[in-house]
This record gives structure tokens, sequence and C-alpha cells, in this order.
């Protein structure tokens, strides 16, 4: 969408005070930015223009706008400048990071509570496996002629083993034709791959080799599950009371009770491992419970094919240079952690801006 350069300062103006003060802004609020120099009767006629491109919204019949999701995300992409952190929470954050290494799950759920706190917003913490995991090998293993151990490797160097006991025999050349085929046949393929696989193989196969190999195949899509589940992390819930959007129960308890739901049921974005940041705006969001939400959203290295993903939940009048500019030193900070590769020294903080 093209704007006038006047039209842009006069919406970032209006974002950046609504953010501040989460009241409906007016022509006179605008007029007092430092360096618009524009007459209230032009900044009205230009608020109209950009709520008839849907890029601001009016509330009431009060003179006021506050702006839309639309007009967010062309600030967040075009207006928005960098947030540089202070020297204070450069400081705050460092010393924060010096997590104790413990299970990676009370460190994930240790890093959203801190988070939590040093945003002001409920936050989230999970890990995601950071590729398309596929099974990149099969190893069949002969205990006796009515057991062996399969052994499934995944391409991210997992390895799962489960014995199997079989109701009658099994020869060696039988169990390493077995081998053969399932190499051949289901390595490389992802969880909603192997499936279909399965079922074009019932086609041909006889009904005893069938059952092996839905046996074997099925141990494997369980592995492929287990690294597919995530396990979510929230804390800060009870902040949303403290803004005024969720001062109305009506409005806080359905986000409230979505963010302490059933794990397994929350849907959070990961960002792409090309991006690790990512901000999404009202409706961007898949979740309904979310479209008048925005979250913020960083992901770090964990290693072994995973990686953490952390972020924040909040009114669409969130600082989203702020907000984002922590989440992402954080971020950093906890691959370095994973990584073992150390944290910044003490004194290796920005300047005060």
């Amino acid at each position: 969408m093209d704007l006038t350069e006047r039209k842009k300062k006069i919406l970032r103006a209006i974002i950046e005070n609504y953010i501040q003060t989460a009241e409906p802004v007016g022509s006179k609020a605008v007029a007092s930015t430092p360096g618009l120099n524009v007459s209230s009767a032009t900044i009205r006629n230009e608020m109209a223009d950009l709520e008839a491109l849907g890029l601001l919204e009016q509330p009431h019949t009060s003179a006021g706008r506050i702006p839309s999701p639309k007009g967010y995300r062309i600030y967040v992409n075009e207006l928005m400048d960098e947030y540089r952190l202070s020297v204070q929470e450069t400081r705050r954050l460092n010393e924060a990071l010096h997590l104790k290494m413990r299970e990676l799950d009370q460190v994930i759920d240790q890093a959203g509570r801190v988070v939590s706190q040093l945003t002001r917003y409920p936050a989230f913490a999970m890990t995601s496996v950071s590729s398309r995991v596929t099974i990149q090998r099969f190893d069949l293993l002969m205990v006796a002629s009515d057991s062996f151990i399969i052994v499934v490797m995944t391409d991210n160097n997992v390895v799962r083993n489960r014995l199997v006991r079989l109701p009658s025999d099994l020869s060696e050349a039988q169990l390493q034709m077995l081998n053969t085929l399932l190499n051949t046949t289901f390595t490389g393929l992802t969880l909603a791959e192997i499936t279909p696989e399965l079922m074009r193989v019932a086609s041909h196969a006889a009904g005893e080799a069938y059952g092996l190999i839905s046996l074997v195949v099925s141990f494997a899509i369980d592995v492929l599950e287990s690294l597919e589940q995530r396990t979510v992390h929230t804390a800060g819930i009870a902040s949303l009371l403290s803004h005024p959007e969720y001062q109305s129960l009506d409005r806080a308890v359905p986000l409230m009770s979505y963010l302490s739901g059933d794990p397994a049921q929350t849907r959070f974005p990961v960002p792409e491992a090309a991006d690790p940041m990512e901000i999404l705006i009202g409706p961007e969001n898949v979740a309904d419970a979310l479209k008048d939400t925005s979250v913020v959203v960083a992901s770090y290295d964990i290693g072994d094919g995973l990686r953490g993903v952390i972020g924040v939940v909040g009114p669409t009048r969130m600082d989203y240079a702020k907000i984002s500019a922590r989440l992402s030193y954080f971020a950093a900070g906890l691959s370095r952690l994973f990584g073992q590769n150390g944290l910044p020294p003490a004194d290796d903080e920005p300047e005060q801006h």
C-alpha cells in the first residue's frame, strides 16, 4: 500500500500515542507531535483517509481514532524504529539468562517465567522440532526365533528401540528381507507421508507380511509423533488484568482460559528457521482466541535438532519495538547458553539511549 510521507508520519504518531495512553487519539494530540508541523484540519482529513483505507478505526462517535490490525502491520513493517536496549535492560536480561541447567522442560518453563516478568505480558515457552523429521534408518536385530528388536534412527540423530515378541517363529532371512523393505520404502518420509505409504504397501503385501511391516512402521510413527509433541509452558497470565484492554472480564476471561488450558490444544506460532522472530497482529493469528491480541515470538537453538520457542501475548497496543528487542536478545542468549558458548561479559553492554 502506497502512503504519502505525511500519512505515514500521522499514522506513526497515532500508533505511538495510542501505545502510551490506550486512549483514542485526536487531531490535537497528533498536531503536537514534534517535527510534524501540520494543521489540525489537515490532520483530520488525513485521519479520515487512513480510516477509509482500513488503517484506523473509530471506536465510538468521538473524534479520536485507534489503529487497526492492518495499521499495526504497516507500522511494524515500515514505520517502527529499532529499539536499542538500555544498560539497565541488558544487565537485567544477562542476569536472567544465568539459568541453572537442569532438565530441559524445567529450563524452558523458567525461561517463560523470566520473559513474563521482563515484559509484563503473559509468556509462553515450548520446544519445536527444527526441521521436517524423517526416519533415516531401520535396523531389525534377531533375539530369538519369536522375538526381535526394532531400532529406528531419525535424520536428527534420535535413536529409539523396542523389543517385539511374535506369536510364531521368524527366520533370520525373513527378518533381513523385512529390514531391506523398510529401508527402501519408509525412510526419508515425514509423519504426514508415512501413513499413506503404509496404506499403499498394504494393497500389495500378503497378510502375515503386512502385519510385520505394520508393526515396525507403527513404532516409527510413535517415534515421529513423540518428537513433534510440544510441551507448552505459560506464565504471567494474570498480568493481562493490568492492561486497560482487559479490565473487562468479558474480554479477559476467554483469553486467560485459553492460555491456561490444555497445552495440547493451545496453538502458538513457531517462526521459520530462517526468520527467528515473528510478530502476528490480531486476525493474523490462527487460533480464534488470539484474534484480538498480538503475539511476538522468537526462537533459539537448543541442539540435537530442537529449537526453543518463547513469546508473549498481549493487546494489539503493545510496544512492538521494545518487546521484540527484549525477546530477540533473550533468545540469542539462550542459544549461547545451550551451545555452551557462554554469555557476554557484564561490561559488554550497549550505550544508554
